[in-house]
């Protein structure tokens, strides 16, 4: 059985929508979690068109919300394949607002969304190959294979690190920290 290859320009995805009053949090600026389901959605699109099916979401790395966004701005949602292992993917996602009276563009986002894909059964499914055809195509393949293991990494230490020690350790860990522990 040969290996299938997509291009990363027959899933790219762009999403923009106008950003309404009812969007907006306490301070006036667009809530964070209407950005991230947008996100969301976004990589769900590019990620079912690279697979070829269903998608579900399995991590979200490296959000931050550098600038504000404004109601009544158009924020773009600009999503591409960075990477695929065997049933995964990672998505890169950037985020800009337009101020359509000014024509100012502003980066307000960019982050990871891993993405699994799914058979009919709810298993895990084996996705295409990444065709790489330019230098910023293989930094960001290179990138997402770095932060799939970075990923990993980070999941092992969590797990075996903490799980052995024991409370006098877990306080002793949180001496210099910012915390009041109350038992």
């Amino acid at each position: 059985m040969s290996i299938i290859y997509k291009s990363i320009s027959e899933s790219e995805t762009t999403l923009t929508e106008l950003m309404i009053p009812s969007y907006a949090n306490f301070g006036g600026k667009v809530h964070g979690g209407i950005l991230l389901s947008l996100m969301d959605k976004v990589a769900y699109v590019c990620a079912s068109k690279h697979a070829g099916g269903y998608c579900v979401t399995v991590a979200v790395d490296g959000v931050e919300f550098l600038n504000p966004v404004e109601v009544g701005e158009l924020v773009s949602l600009k999503a591409s394949v960075n990477y695929v292992g065997r049933t995964s993917m990672i998505i890169g996602i950037r985020v800009e607002a337009l101020q359509s009276k000014t024509g100012a563009i502003k980066h307000t986002n960019s982050c990871y969304f891993t993405m699994a894909a799914k058979d009919e059964n709810g298993n895990l499914q084996e996705v295409p190959g990444l065709l790489i055809d330019n230098e910023t195509a293989l930094r960001r393949f290179c990138e997402g294979k770095k932060l799939k293991e970075f990923s990993l990494q980070k999941r092992q230490m969590l797990k075996s690190d903490l799980i052995h020690f024991n409370i006098a350790d877990l306080r002793q860990l949180c001496e210099e920290e910012k915390c009041l522990i109350g038992f």
